[in-house]
């Protein structure tokens, strides 16, 4: 079944919430964003709330590819309700595969962690699935960098960034994936994932650059 447009559109209502209200966020280049057509929205993953702050802001729905651990307890039905993708990353998820390019495939977008977990949320290392999803759709990406979630000092609340700091998150200008030919060979992802790697990082470094952090 393909996700939820009007439960997405709704999740976003309730991202743009929770950011204003509890953070001071600053968008950067949000027109950068297509405003139809499918798109995936690359994002760098340092905390767990980069994903809830990226619906808050970005200029329309996005259907994000949520690990399946976390679709526990009363969170899972309100994370379906709210058209987000679970997936198994212990294995080649085809429901979660399926349900991707379905939003794709209605012109939505698509928010895809390429680092595959949390981390240093520098984009140094990337897997394979989001060349096969621009490929294989012909989305448009957008890097989206994220700054600032992961901040420790003055923290008021566990695990949470510290209430009304700012975060910055930075849209970068939208690309192609593919080199033209079509191609969806093993070689022709493994090609476009350096690609792609090559320019996330060259965003996240600007992006740093342009904020401060």
């Amino acid at each position: 079944m393909t996700p939820s447009a009007k439960g997405a559109a709704v999740g976003r209502g309730i991202g743009i919430g929770l950011m204003y209200g509890l953070w001071k966020p600053r968008v950067l280049g949000a027109w950068r964003v297509p405003v139809s057509g499918p798109v995936i929205l690359a994002v760098n993953h340092a905390h767990n709330l980069d994903g809830p702050m990226l619906m808050g802001t970005a200029p329309r729905p996005v259907h994000f590819l949520i690990k399946q651990e976390a679709f526990t307890g009363p969170l899972g039905p309100f994370l379906d309700r709210i058209g987000q993708i679970k997936v198994d990353r212990a294995s080649a998820d085809r429901t979660a595969v399926t349900r991707a390019l379905d939003v794709l495939g209605h012109g939505g977008v698509l928010g895809i962690f390429p680092e595959g977990t949390r981390g240093e949320g520098d984009f140094a290392a990337i897997r394979g699935g989001l060349a096969y999803f621009a490929v294989r759709s012909g989305a448009s990406i957008v890097p989206v960098a994220v700054l600032g979630s992961n901040e420790r000092q003055g923290r008021l609340v566990k695990g949470l960034p510290p209430l009304r700091s700012r975060v910055d998150i930075v849209f970068g200008d939208a690309f192609q994936a593919g080199d033209g030919s079509g191609r969806r060979t093993r070689k022709a992802l493994d090609e476009a994932t350096v690609r792609i790697q090559g320019r996330l990082a060259a965003h996240l470094e600007n992006a740093r650059r342009l904020t401060g952090r």
